[in-house]
């Protein structure tokens, strides 16, 4: 069987998938977490709570403000021991929460049971409201708060779910052990978002590399009606959603619209389990699954990680210590994600791994002249022209990178990874990228 895929584009980096046989285990609770306030896309949350206040797991500490927010709940019980800032995976201070932990001990309106709970009660509506209360953001690296997607704008509707169990970064194994282990949850979530986006059909498309999620998923979803799981070709950037869209329906997004406009909601796997949790558990978002790899770690492994835990107590977990050779750390994959040079950075709602690279694994070649090759332009999925951005965005004509769409860059990191010239495409691309959005935004307010 030819197995689907979309047809601009695309590279296959080594998959170094080698934490997918390892089962997900929790990470013991420090003494003490930092709960940043802005761990979603969009406005951060404002702290509901000020020094000495005492919270339990669940309480709610910051409160979404405007339409894109996000609510921060407590993950752990305690004392509130300041809310200030803390350096967080993009380098940046962000006000943060910072609890002293003291036993753990749970709202009570929280269901920590293992009890599967399959009938769902709530409409549709209550459904969108109880995700947005529980503080449900994308769980694939985005972290676009999730509710926001189920309020459709007048005159528009869905007739498609998308879920992406693609899982395409290199190393990641999160999604793939949520699968393995947690497919029924999943399914009944799928089930509560179809109710939500009021659609008929589901299709949870997974890459061929992993033939026991698909297998798993596929016998249970006959007990679920209208969901579907399609085995997708291995082939990067396949979990993007324009391009996840395009392998399952055939279906292009025009530039500058949104998977809404041609019928479909898109959501990450581990996002729809958590809707399965904040639905029929009444629990917030308070904990993922995060995976720790590389290649010269002794071992590693994929675990259950409250939010605001320092990304470091996941090596302590597993008794091991920073390589001597690491030369890059990444929060997240190594295509998409961002490096950050320590691991006190408290883990998010948005952290789907931590990869550690040897110095010859992650470094750079030295920049040679571009030759004209146009692999860049060949591997873009997006159907840009790399090369040209970069030159654009390099000497600061803007306006010129609009024209040349560069907003509809997806940031895959493509067109740097087929590079011969090792060139920093998508360095200046998001520089030109950036600058870009901020000048449509100015032009927005005038």
């Amino acid at each position: 069987m030819k197995l689907k895929t979309f047809k601009l584009g695309g590279v296959h980096p080594p998959e170094n998938k080698m934490t997918a046989d390892i089962p997900v285990v929790p990470v013991d609770i420090p003494k003490r977490v930092s709960v940043t306030m802005s761990q979603h896309l969009g406005v951060p949350a404002v702290p509901k709570v000020e020094k000495g206040d005492k919270v339990k797991v669940g309480t709610l500490i910051g409160e979404a403000k405007g339409f894109i927010s996000a609510n921060i709940h407590s993950p752990v019980s305690g004392t509130v021991f300041k809310v200030d800032g803390v350096t967080d995976a993009t380098g940046y201070r962000k006000n943060a929460v910072i609890i002293n932990v003291e036993g753990d001990e749970w709202e009570a309106k929280i269901d920590k049971s293992e009890t599967l709970v399959k009938e769902i009660k709530l409409s549709p509506e209550e459904i969108i409201q109880r995700i947005k209360d529980s503080g449900i953001v994308g769980m694939g690296g985005a972290a676009f708060p999730t509710h926001v997607k189920y309020m459709f704008p007048d005159g528009k509707t869905a007739d498609t779910l998308v879920i992406n169990g693609v899982e395409c970064e290199p190393y990641l194994t999160s999604d793939h052990r949520v699968m393995l282990e947690r497919p029924d949850e999943i399914l009944v979530g799928i089930s509560i978002m179809m109710k939500a986006g009021k659609v008929e059909r589901a299709m949870i498309g997974i890459e061929s590399n992993k033939p026991d999620a698909i297998k798993i998923l596929s016998e249970k979803a006959k007990d679920y009606p209208g969901i579907e799981v399609v085995p997708l070709k291995v082939q990067y950037p396949q979990g993007a959603e324009k391009q996840l869209i395009k392998s399952l329906l055939n279906r292009e997004i025009p530039s500058g619209k949104l998977p809404l406009d041609v019928g479909c909601i898109v959501n990450n796997i581990g996002t729809a389990f958590a809707i399965y949790e904040a639905v029929q558990k009444n629990k917030p978002l308070i904990e993922r699954v995060v995976t720790l790899t590389g290649k010269d770690l002794k071992k590693g492994g994929n675990f259950l990680v409250r939010i605001g835990i320092p990304a470091k107590n996941l090596l302590e977990k597993l008794g091991a210590e920073i390589p001597e050779n690491t030369g890059k750390m990444i929060s997240g994959g190594p295509m998409m994600g961002k490096a950050v040079n320590h691991l006190d950075i408290p883990v998010t709602k948005g952290t789907s791994g931590i990869v550690i690279m040897s110095e010859d694994e992650s470094k750079r070649d030295s920049i040679q002249n571009c030759i004209r090759c146009s692999k860049c332009v060949s591997v873009c999925p997006m159907g840009l022209e790399p090369y040209l951005l970069e030159k654009l965005a390099e000497k600061d004509m803007f306006e010129e990178c609009e024209k040349e769409d560069i907003v509809d860059c997806i940031e895959c990191g493509s067109c740097s990874y087929t590079c011969p010239s090792s060139r920093h495409l998508l360095d200046h691309i998001r520089y030109g990228k950036q600058n870009v959005m901020r000048i449509m935004r100015e032009r927005r307010q005038q």
